[in-house]
């Protein structure tokens, strides 16, 4: 057995994985492949690198991802730690300052003495696992090479849908006669404010959102040039299989007129302080840097040509002059047949000393691939301190009541309409006792039994 644990791919995963590794005192080499070579969606050099959207998502315990993370803070998640260092204010959510953040990990990761980072390329795994321990961490976007080598030790076809990132535009570009700053509810006007104090409120207010008002000439004619508009052509091999959590905006607009109008441009919650009145549609900006000069078009992931996206989106009032400082993209995410090849503690069943871990399992999103990687970390560690003894006798798996343990509960339970899978209330059990009718109570229930069971181990 080698003296060191393997962990292919850098990202949140596999730098979560590593972390947890090496503060329990073993050696990890660590494979990422940037920037020897780059997948079409990265571009910076440095690990953790966040592509989509720059935010966790909710920090509120009534809200999955929220407890997840809470979860993952009391487990010592180093990741979820350096996303609370370098937060950028978004409301309840927790966004992060994307460059700091990936340059923070990269710091924590390549200054640990247990840690060898190598730039390089793996396609074949086959001299790495047969005398120790290995994590595949390489994302949804695992380089051709690699997706190969694993779709034989599979014996399985890989499975692939498409992600989309939103726009992200200059702030300094924004059209503020029309523009304005508010959270969605906390600037609607009241009734006893006149409209001088409304505004002045408005002004004191948390600036994490952009919102931009649209009447009803405006947004159907938005609409109408959105669905015509001209989209990137795939190839002819790839698969149009589109995740519904991630939806290109033009495909929502093909469904119906208003299909945008409830879904990420509903105006519920706002008034316009231009007329003090209910817009007809409100299309929001989310800051993406500390310093807030960078903000994202949100729920606007796309596949527009790049020139279309300039077209399109400038007819967006306040948006006339923007400056697209990086335009939104669409990629293919691989994943593999999680519940026919992996157990609860994502170890591939075939083989006691391979993991993977991260959005390659079918975990969707950030905080739930950080999830993975501990999970899978925490096991690799025992099998490597156990290497004689069967996997089943050392095994780490955390109670179905919390999101981590649910989620891995998820990935590994058989199911013929397999898809990635967000942290979610649904995947954990009922509540015991009498059915809680009010939403907000049964999650605040669910968390609270969740926080009690994430101490102990099973």
């Amino acid at each position: 057995m080698k003296d060191y644990i393997t962990i292919i791919g850098g990202g949140l995963a596999g730098t979560e994985a590593a972390y947890q590794i090496a503060k329990r005192g073993i050696k990890v080499k660590l494979y990422e492949m940037k920037p020897v070579k780059f997948s079409p969606a990265h571009s910076n050099k440095n690990l953790a690198e966040i592509v989509c959207s720059n935010s966790f998502k909710s920090n509120l315990l009534t809200n999955a991802c929220g407890l997840l993370k809470e979860e993952l803070r009391r487990l010592d998640s180093l990741l979820i730690k350096i996303a609370d260092e370098t937060s950028v204010p978004a409301g309840q959510a927790l966004a992060v300052d994307r460059e700091g953040f990936s340059e923070k990990v990269t710091k924590a990761i390549e200054e640990n003495k247990y840690i060898e980072v190598i730039h390089e390329e793996i396609t074949d795994i086959a001299e790495i696992v047969k005398e120790g321990v290995v994590i595949i961490a390489t994302g949804p976007l695992t380089s051709d090479g690699l997706a190969k080598t694993i779709q034989k030790l599979n014996g399985q076809d890989k499975l692939y849908f498409y992600d989309a990132a939103a726009p992200i535009i200059s702030k300094e570009s924004i059209n503020f006669d029309i523009a304005f700053y508010g959270d969605r509810y906390h600037q609607e006007k009241k009734k006893e404010e006149s409209i001088e104090d409304w505004k002045k409120r408005l002004e004191k207010e948390e600036q994490s959102y952009i919102n931009l008002p649209m009447d009803q000439e405006e947004y159907e004619k938005f609409c109408k040039e959105l669905i015509q508009a001209e989209v990137v052509t795939l190839h002819e091999f790839e698969k149009r299989e589109i995740f519904e959590g991630c939806m290109p905006i033009e495909i929502m607009a093909k469904r119906g007129l208003d299909t945008l109008r409830f879904g990420p441009l509903k105006p519920v919650g706002f008034d316009d302080p231009r007329t003090g009145k209910r817009p007809y549609a409100v299309v929001q900006l989310r800051q993406d840097d500390k310093q807030a000069t960078m903000y994202n078009m949100v729920g606007f992931q796309t596949n527009l040509k790049y020139g279309e996206q300039k077209r399109v989106f400038s007819m967006i009032p306040g948006l006339e002059s923007a400056e697209f400082i990086k335009y939104g993209v669409m990629h293919r995410n691989t994943y593999i047949n999680s519940p026919e090849l992996l157990d609860e503690t994502y170890n591939l069943k075939s083989n006691k000393h391979i993991y993977f871990a991260g959005q390659i399992t079918g975990v969707e999103g950030y905080v739930e691939s950080i999830s993975s990687g501990m999970v899978a970390a925490l096991n690799a560690i025992q099998d490597y301190i156990n290497p004689n003894e069967e996997h089943s006798k050392h095994e780490i798996t955390f109670s179905e009541y919390t999101i981590i343990g649910a989620l891995a509960k998820y990935i590994a339970t058989p199911n013929t309409k397999f898809q990635p899978m967000n942290a979610n209330f649904g995947i954990l059990p009922e509540l015991e006792g009498k059915k809680i009718k009010d939403k907000k109570e049964r999650y605040r229930k669910l968390s609270e039994r969740s926080l009690k069971n994430i101490e102990y181990i099973h």
